[in-house]
C-alpha cells in the first residue's frame, strides 16, 4: 500500500468524528476528490487534496482543544479563545490554542500546542533539573505533572511550561502577576480530561 493511500485510509477513519458538521461535509467531499485523482494517477492533485483535508482536521482538533482552556478565575475576565493550525516553523506543523486573561494591569496567557515535534525537546528539558536551573527555572509538579516555572519577582512576570502525556505542551505566561496567580491558572487546567482526548 502506497504512503498516499495510507493517508487516505487514515483520514477516512477520522471522518465519523466529524459527521453532522459543515467541516465534515467538506472533508468527505475532498477525500472523494483525492481518491478520484489518485485513481487517475493525478498524484500531485491527490496530495494537495489530502493536505487540505489534514488542515481541516487540525482546525477541528483546535476547536475541540479550546474547550480545555479554563474559564477566568474570580476577579478576572477573559478574551475569546483562539486556535491556529500551522505548517509554520513556529509550531512545527502543530496546532495551537490560546486564551488571554485580564485583571486590571495583570495579564495571563495560556497556550496549548499539540502535534509538534518540539514536544520531545521540551520534555527532555523538564526531566533535567540541571538544565532548568541553568536557565533560571525551577522544576515543580502541577496536577501531578512535571513543570518548569520561571518567575521574576522584580518584574512581577513569569512563565510555566508543562508537557502533558507527551502530546500537549502547555505554557502559562504572565505580566504584572504574582507567582501564585500563575500557578492558580496552571492548576485550573483539567489535565485529567485533557489526557482523555
Amino acid at each position: 500500500m502506497t504512503t498516499l493511500w495510507k493517508r487516505v485510509v487514515l483520514v477516512s477513519v477520522s471522518i465519523p468524528l466529524l459527521t453532522g458538521s459543515i467541516v465534515a461535509d467538506e472533508v468527505t467531499d475532498t477525500i472523494k476528490e483525492a481518491l478520484e485523482a489518485y485513481k487517475k494517477g493525478e498524484y500531485t492533485q491527490a496530495t494537495e487534496d489530502l493536505t487540505y483535508v489534514i488542515e481541516l482536521l487540525k482546525q477541528k482538533k483546535g476547536d475541540n482543544l479550546k474547550n480545555f482552556l479554563p474559564e477566568p478565575l474570580e476577579g478576572w475576565t477573559a478574551e475569546k479563545a483562539t486556535s491556529l493550525t500551522a505548517g509554520s516553523a513556529m509550531l512545527g506543523g502543530g496546532t495551537m490554542v490560546s486564551r488571554t486573561y485580564h485583571k486590571f494591569k495583570s495579564k495571563i496567557t495560556i497556550e496549548m500546542v499539540t502535534d509538534s515535534p518540539m514536544m520531545e525537546g521540551i520534555a527532555m528539558m523538564l526531566s533535567n533539573p540541571g538544565f532548568a536551573s541553568s536557565d533560571g527555572g525551577k522544576l515543580t509538579r502541577i496536577n501531578r505533572e512535571k513543570a518548569m516555572i520561571k518567575y521574576n519577582k522584580e518584574k512581577s512576570s513569569g512563565e510555566i511550561t508543562m508537557v502533558v502525556d507527551k502530546r500537549f505542551m502547555i505554557t502559562v505566561t504572565g505580566k504584572e502577576v504574582s507567582k501564585e496567580e500563575l500557578l492558580d491558572y496552571a492548576k485550573a487546567i483539567d489535565i485529567k480530561k485533557l489526557k482523555e482526548i
